[in-house]
């Protein structure tokens, strides 16, 4: 199976103050490549979905197509959308520093999204590129909503068990960050 990785970049990070967060130093690296790193080996490309200047990424970047519409929906289908020689997407989003080194293994052809914690990462998920049809009527039908879409595919909700630290701990504000400092520093 053919993969494409896709980080998601596209959020407004109002609890950061509007930093863009995939560029927020955690250690000697900046979130979205500690993202990358751990995304690489498990995908055959990798991409962002970000809008604005794609000169700020150094991965190849897939701009929101949708634009009038305001969830992260709208940056799955951009990529669905670009997968076109491709059998499935793993997205991920770009302030999730520890993901897990199994997670395409364990989320297997899709549709899948990681759990843990009694959390559902609806954004931690592998898609097959032949939803794209089905999404595009989702979203005409004026569905917006992350977890109805999951719902809606029948995605798997694959749960990741006790570890020292949560590997899908997302950082949104800059509480978070300081926690994932010391998770960097106890656990890597």
């Amino acid at each position: 199976m053919k993969v494409l990785g896709a980080i998601i970049a596209g959020g407004k990070s109002t609890r950061m103050g509007g930093v863009e967060k995939a560029f927020l130093q955690l250690g000697s690296k900046t979130l979205i490549e500690h993202v990358s790193m751990r995304l690489a080996p498990q995908v055959d490309h990798i991409i962002v979905n970000a809008n604005g200047d794609a000169a700020r990424f150094k991965l190849d970047v897939v701009p929101d197509i949708l634009t009038a519409i305001q969830t992260p929906l709208v940056g799955l289908h951009a990529v669905l959308k670009y997968a076109c020689d491709f059998d499935a997407v793993l997205t991920v989003p770009s302030d999730e520093p520890f993901l897990p080194l199994d997670l395409s293994a364990r989320l297997g052809a899709g549709p899948a999204i990681a759990c843990s914690n009694g959390q559902n990462h609806y954004l931690t998920g592998i898609w097959p590129v032949s939803l794209l049809a089905k999404l595009d009527d989702f979203l005409q039908a004026g569905m917006v909503r992350m977890q109805d879409w999951v719902s809606d595919c029948s995605a798997r909700k694959i749960e990741w068990g006790p570890v020292p630290y949560d590997p899908f701990f997302n950082i949104n504000t800059p509480e978070d960050l300081v926690m994932a400092q010391t998770y960097l520093r106890q656990h890597t």
